[in-house]
């Protein structure tokens, strides 16, 4: 029992950090030079787990971890979880040190679903939002970059929702409007429906939220699953009818692309198809 006592207190006061770049990277081991797992986002709040010089390996919201360097965090208390809190909703949005697009260039560029802690709207201007950003500078930011109470998206309206995305480059570990890769695609668009599933491809495929479906039932909102059998599977996207579905893929071209289930190359590959229960 000490020793659990003990483990409990270690968790409850492990450090909290903050990404103060628009998307920083998470490496396998703390060196640039390997391989990338995932990202974390601009204002995103991350535990610290353990550091070496220069470096601090990080736990983000959904329980991935992977090496951050020092500089890309600010350790502090959590940001952006309470008072008035803004998300950001365009692909890409400008923070600014004045309210003025013409006086200076962008403080800053953050990443779709960025969240940031809101001081005030201007009072003679609806246009703009002041805002306290995680290292503690004042900035602004145009208020239809951003929304607040965000709610869930219906299975429809989250895929038209996902054709805002068409075009953005494939980034293997990508997480963010920037680029995603395949898993992190799928995640967000089921974030968007207030859904939580692990991070990659395969343990998606395992969650215990998902219903096993046979690929002749499937129905728009379901994940589909790919690679050379379902312990091996390497690439997901999500079904939005008519026989198409919508992945982050390095197949042909490197984007977020809509592709055919017709086509051999991913008749080939699926072996999978699920369903949030």
């Amino acid at each position: 029992m000490p020793g659990l006592a003990a483990l409990a207190l270690f968790a409850v006061t492990l450090p909290n950090s903050v990404v103060l770049q628009p998307v920083a990277n998470l490496y396998s081991t703390p060196s640039e030079d390997a391989k990338v797992v995932s990202q974390a986002i601009y204002g995103a709040n991350v535990t610290v787990l353990e550091q070496q010089p220069g470096w601090a390996h990080v736990r983000t919201f959904d329980d991935y971890t992977g090496w951050i360097p020092l500089g890309a965090l600010k350790s502090r208390s959590a940001y952006a979880v309470s008072g008035k809190v803004a998300e950001v909703q365009s692909l890409r949005a400008h923070i600014y040190r004045d309210a003025s697009v013409t006086s200076h260039a962008p403080m800053i560029t953050v990443p779709f679903e960025a969240r940031l802690e809101v001081v005030a709207p201007l009072a003679d201007d609806e246009r703009w939002l002041e805002v306290r950003l995680p290292d503690d500078r004042t900035g602004y930011i145009q208020s239809g970059d951003v929304a607040f109470d965000i709610k869930p998206l219906t299975i429809a309206e989250t895929i038209e929702f996902a054709r805002r995305f068409l075009g953005l480059p494939y980034t293997w570990g990508g997480t963010s409007s920037f680029g995603y890769d395949c898993s992190g695609l799928t995640q967000m668009l089921c974030r968007r429906r207030g859904i939580h599933l692990p991070r990659d491809s395969r343990p998606q495929a395992e969650w215990s939220g998902m219903t096993v479906i046979d690929r002749q039932e499937i129905v728009p909102g379901d994940l589909l699953y790919f690679g050379d059998s379902e312990q091996k599977i390497t690439h997901t996207g999500m079904y939005i009818g008519d026989g198409k579905f919508i992945s982050a893929t390095t197949y042909q071209t490197p984007t977020v692309r809509i592709d055919d289930l017709n086509d051999p190359h991913w008749q080939r590959l699926l072996v999978a198809a699920r369903r949030v229960k």
